[in-house]
């Protein structure tokens, strides 16, 4: 692994040495065009024509160096119309290849099947065949059941809630209630009747008063503490005098005189001794503290339970039930209110002199009739949801009587529905089964030519890896095919040579996949183990959208290798100019504050002036506005007056920006209210980011916010950058 690079005298690099030191497993290098990047992957690429840049290696152990760059790119497509094979490891033996080949003409067969059986499944346009068939006979049905709701809407339309708006959902009830047979047919002039009163306006239920609990107060009432008389210690010299002349409680008050008098007596002037100061301490000793404590305990206490309890009754009254008796609970909270006046001064008072008795007014009348108007007021509330329960069970009667004489209205046309449906769907079934078991063989044979490759010194896996993404990343005008001396050529679909003709994206993509499983073997039949350090420079130049993520998904699975040590990849340099890259390939859910984890390093390269400068940083510094636009959606406390135009510049940053996508198209993809939400969050590709039709979504509460927020993830999701919406939001895949 290379622990430190110096870059000197070479390129745009002066004579002052920029130094790479402490150098991880991973090292993420970010910077513009022309300012030295590239010159940083040269000299790990070719070591010996750098001399004036040497390079420090762990353990003075150099290994291969695999560099993707232009320069890689360029020998590529050079004037050779091959690529170089890249081999995996196996053992060359005519028979297997004979097998491979027999299982070749067997999977084309099986292919051919599946095409045919696929034509007679769906027909040639997927619109057609047996499947076709059934949505003729489900389109049929659904409309006979249409044309029945339509019938009876305007007279028993409360059966029909929830499926009176979508002709596939009144369908489906149909279908749902007719296997519930209870009871019998009832005719139409009745179920009229009853809907009439069944379906008007009905009583809500009312939820329960809360009942008030006086239990805490009446026990402070009962307190011992309150009769008692506190003074201080009897067996003290001045107890006595104390005691003659009833006077504990003055003597405890004026202590905090003496105190704050220099300790002389507050009348006479005169320096109080420390004898009479012991005295007094020990008078008023540890028992009396604690009887003192006890007494401002039970006043805290009671003045708590005493809040508490009159805020139970303000509720009630602030917001009251129809079935409370308002004006007498406001009258018992007066006598409540008083009391609890009268009692609280006296707590204060026992607590200024302790050595005072006191007795409390008793709350439990007040209380008891506060309770009874309550239990009062549930009787009747229990009364009346009874009444509302017993209607609401009318109400799901009649809803089931109801669809019972639809169905039987429907039943010669649903009847007729059963044996076509049962005809054509045995038929699909049949079809389904074979194309099943098909794909399970071709499978299999698949499977099998894929380990008897594996067991040869071929090119072929890797040939039969990158045409497999290719295919499924949408490259389908071109493929990579075996040629002469174990090499590749690129072909159209005729065969003919592709390799001049690929556009700059085609060019660099089908490059970089090369690159990458090259990094899985090598060019030749030796070295496929050796360990190496594996450096990319910009490889999403001239890429669109949808490869920059596809490369950056790719690159990010050999960063998982490295940390798990399962290859023999050991080191690997990412270099690039493109923020939205950086932010890809950099991005781990497991990172805290942007801070550079144990195995990575990060730095920006810079032109000053003519000279280019290495900065290391110990977080990532790549924090765009795009990024702290996505960190406000991903807030908790995000703003529903900002979230709309928020959610509208990400998707104004990221497609339009990347470009290549439609926002119609996207939006066409929606429904209803989910449609117009969709239009307006791309309302900048005809208005900007703020247009005169901001105002219609402006106020919206915080259940409009998550249907925002839902119809802005389906947007990734149907745009298929849902990768890119969960890297954005630190979910995982």
């Amino acid at each position: 692994m290379i622990e430190s690079i110096t870059l000197v005298e070479v390129a745009s690099y002066g004579t002052t040495a920029e130094v790479m030191s402490d150098l991880r497993e991973l090292n993420y290098v970010f910077g513009t065009n022309g300012c030295g990047k590239t010159t940083i992957g040269r000299v790990i690429a070719d070591r010996a024509s750098h001399a004036s840049c040497p390079i420090a290696w762990k353990g003075n152990a150099p290994l291969e160096t695999l560099v993707y760059n232009r320069d890689f790119v360029e020998r590529s497509f050079s004037q050779s119309a091959e690529l170089k094979g890249v081999f995996t490891l196996g053992e060359q033996n005519i028979e297997t290849l004979q097998k491979i080949k027999d299982l070749a003409a067997e999977v084309d067969a099986l292919t051919k099947k599946l095409e045919k059986l696929g034509e007679s499944l769906g027909g040639a346009d997927g619109a057609g065949g047996k499947t076709g068939e059934l949505d003729v006979h489900e389109t049929a049905i659904r409309d006979q059941c249409w044309l029945q709701k339509q019938k009876h809407d305007k007279t028993l339309q409360g059966a029909f809630v929830g499926v009176r708006d979508k002709k596939e959902s009144f369908k489906a009830r149909v279908l749902q209630e007719r296997s519930n047979t209870k009871g019998k047919v009832v005719d139409l002039a009745t179920l009229e009747k009853r809907a009439s009163t069944v379906f008007g306006e009905a009583p809500t239920a009312e939820a329960v008063l809360p009942m008030l609990d006086g239990a805490a107060l009446a026990a402070h009432e009962s307190a011992a503490i309150l009769k008692k008389r506190v003074i201080g210690k009897a067996d003290v010299d001045i107890a006595a005098m104390i005691k003659k002349l009833g006077n504990s409680d003055w003597v405890r008050e004026g202590r905090t005189f003496l105190d704050q008098n220099e300790q002389k007596c507050p009348f006479c002037q005169q320096q109080v001794s420390a004898t009479f100061e012991k005295s007094l301490a020990e008078y008023f000793d540890e028992a009396f503290e604690k009887d003192s404590k006890a007494i401002e305990s039970l006043c805290i206490a009671y003045k708590s339970d005493a809040a508490r309890l009159q805020q139970e009754v303000a509720a009630l009254i602030s917001a009251p039930s129809r079935f409370l008796d308002v004006e007498k609970l406001k009258l018992e909270k007066q006598i409540l209110d008083s009391t609890l006046t009268i009692n609280l001064q006296r707590l204060d008072g026992k607590r200024k002199e302790p050595s005072t008795p006191v007795i409390l007014d008793s709350l439990q009348n007040v209380v008891a009739a506060m309770i009874a108007l309550i239990n009062d007021a549930n009787k009747q509330i229990a009364s009346h949801n009874l009444t509302v329960k017993n209607l609401s069970a009318e109400k799901a009667q009649l809803t089931h009587d109801v669809w019972k004489f639809v169905v039987t209205e429907l039943q010669a046309d649903l009847t007729a529905y059963d044996s076509k449906k049962s005809a054509v769907q045995k038929a699909i079934d049949g079809i389904r089964a074979q194309i099943e078991a098909a794909k399970k063989e071709k499978a299999k044979k698949e499977a099998d030519i894929r380990s008897l490759e594996k067991t040869t010194t071929s090119v072929q896996p890797t040939i039969d890896a990158i045409n497999a993404l290719l295919g499924s990343f949408g490259f389908s005008g071109f493929s990579l095919k075996a040629s002469s001396g174990n090499s590749y050529k690129l072909v159209r679909a005729d065969g003919s040579d592709a390799k001049a003709t690929l556009s700059e994206g085609e060019k660099t993509f089908v490059t970089f996949l090369y690159f990458y499983h090259l990094l899985k073997g090598s060019d030749s039949q030796s070295g496929i183990t050796r360990d190496r350090v594996v450096v990319f420079d910009d490889p999403v130049s001239s890429l669109d959208s949808d490869v920059l993520f596809i490369v950056g998904s790719l690159i990010k699975g050999l960063f998982d290798e490295v940390r798990n040590k399962t290859g023999h990849i050991k080191q690997i340099f990412v270099l690039t100019h493109n923020v939205y890259f950086h932010k890809e390939v950099t991005f781990n859910p497991n990172r805290r504050n942007r801070d550079a984890m144990k195995e990575e390093t990060f730095w920006v390269v810079r032109k000053a002036d003519t000279f280019s400068k290495i900065e290391r940083h110990l977080s990532n510094p790549i924090k765009t506005s795009y990024e702290l636009l996505w960190g406000e959606v991903r807030s908790e406390n995000r703003s529903r007056l900002t979230i709309q135009n928020t959610l509208r510049r990400i998707l104004e940053n990221y497609f339009k920006i990347l470009g290549g996508i439609n926002p119609d198209h996207i939006c066409d993809m929606f429904q209803g209210k989910e449609r117009l939400i969709c239009k307006s969050l791309f309302s900048w590709v005809n208005d900007g980011s703020h247009y005169a039709h901001d105002d219609l979504y402006v106020s919206i509460d915080e259940s409009m916010v998550q249907t925002y927020l839902n119809v802005f993830r389906e947007i990734f999701v149907k745009a298929k950058h849902e990768a890119h919406f969960n890297m954005m939001m630190g979910l995982s895949a």
